[in-house]
């Protein structure tokens, strides 16, 4: 969350537009005082979660069954102390 001046929001409302867009709330102040909170629209952000979920569900049908030893040792595979 982040607050911005009246006069700055005004002068970059589509910049500001696209961080709300991406999930930051805006507080706009005046005289260093809050007046107004814009938020993400959340009809959005939750059609857009559940669409990010199913990508990653996805993804995981093509990936190959690891034990926990196998994915352990790749881990351990790529430091060199």
């Amino acid at each position: 969350m982040r607050e911005v001046q009246s006069s700055d929001a005004k002068t970059h409302l589509p910049q500001l537009l696209d961080e709300v867009e991406r999930g930051e709330t805006i507080i706009i102040t005046r005289h260093g005082r809050p007046v107004a909170r814009i938020v993400p629209e959340s009809q959005g952000r939750e059609a857009e979660i559940r669409r990010a979920q199913a990508l990653i569900r996805e993804f995981r049908q093509t990936m190959p069954k690891l034990t926990l030893e196998e994915i352990l040792s790749a881990r351990h595979e790529g430091h060199k102390y």
